[in-house]
């Protein structure tokens, strides 16, 4: 039997699976500090009787009893966490709001394009250390897991959808009309909190990554239905987790090769600085994101 490593960062429910064995908490210290909180381990057989089985790393977003708002998430230690425990691919599941008709609270939406509108939030680990690195997130979904998620929804009896652009706003106030229109004009497909910075520090970290979004409302956008409320929201989450819970199950064993995304090898041509120019303390706190690229 053959195991591996998905790190899944969501709500503080996800982990409360039926068929999860050997689970395990795991607290873990960052170079970037600490993450949203421990780290719940499990083990999951796949439900395709593959014989393969998949250990889940799950870290709440937002910690237990959602205590820390989007824009306060330390993104780059919980991206690191995961790394350091030995994920090698990340799904996120994540609420969020409906910028399409044709996209119903309930749905789920596995995207593949993200519109960045966060503000205050650090979106790289090379910041302050005198390394620089351009990284390329043309496309900042990996293809891969993304059609084995998307197979594994729609087997899971949920309406889904293939393909979509996620805006990711600051918060933590949802977007005024004005916004929401804007937003769809664009072409946005759902609107969020918090997929950015995730999917770009996933990228620094070499870790394949893709996002099941949940549809929770429609955000203020549709004069036809009532302004977007936390009600309403928590509502309708709590019928998803059901939902995300039996997509990971029948994706545990069909995960895709990490190896095989260029997500894996990241970094090899990203990094600008002259070896001989970064510091011993740089290599240091950078080595559990791409150590094996130095000298």
């Amino acid at each position: 039997m053959t195991q591996r490593i998905v790190g899944v960062i969501g709500g503080s429910g996800l982990y409360e699976m039926e068929g999860l064995t050997d689970r395990s908490e795991h607290r873990v210290t960052t170079p970037f500090g600490e993450p949203s909180d421990v780290v719940m381990g499990g083990t999951l057989s796949g439900a395709d009787g593959s014989g393969e089985s998949t250990r889940f790393l799950f870290l709440p977003r937002h910690g237990r009893g959602h205590r820390i708002a989007p824009h306060e998430i330390n993104y780059r230690a919980n991206l690191l966490a995961l790394k350091q425990l030995g994920a090698r691919q990340v799904i996120s599941v994540s609420a969020v709001g409906s910028m399409q008709e044709d996209v119903h609270p309930g749905d789920v939406v596995l995207v593949d394009q993200f519109i960045d509108r966060t503000r205050t939030r650090p979106s790289t680990f090379f910041e302050g250390v005198g390394v620089v690195a351009h990284v390329e997130l043309a496309e900042p979904i990996d293809a891969a897991l993304q059609e084995a998620l998307y197979r594994a929804a729609i087997e899971s009896g949920a309406r889904a959808r293939k393909g979509g652009i996620y805006v990711c706003i600051e918060g933590p106030q949802f977007s005024t009309r004005a916004e929401s229109d804007l937003y769809r004009s664009w072409g946005a497909t759902v609107i969020g909190m918090t997929n950015l910075p995730e999917a770009r520090l996933a990228r620094e970290a070499e870790l394949p990554y893709a996002t099941i979004a949940l549809a929770t409302d429609y955000d203020c956008w549709n004069r036809n239905e009532a302004s977007v409320s936390v009600e309403q929201v928590i509502a309708v989450l709590k019928k998803n987790v059901g939902m995300a819970q039996a997509i990971l199950r029948r994706v545990a064993g069909r995960l895709p090769d990490p190896e095989a995304s260029p997500a894996s090898t990241a970094m090899k041509h990203a990094l600008i600085t002259a070896p001989d120019r970064i510091t011993p303390e740089a290599k240091q706190k950078l080595a559990g994101l791409i150590g094996r690229y130095f000298p």
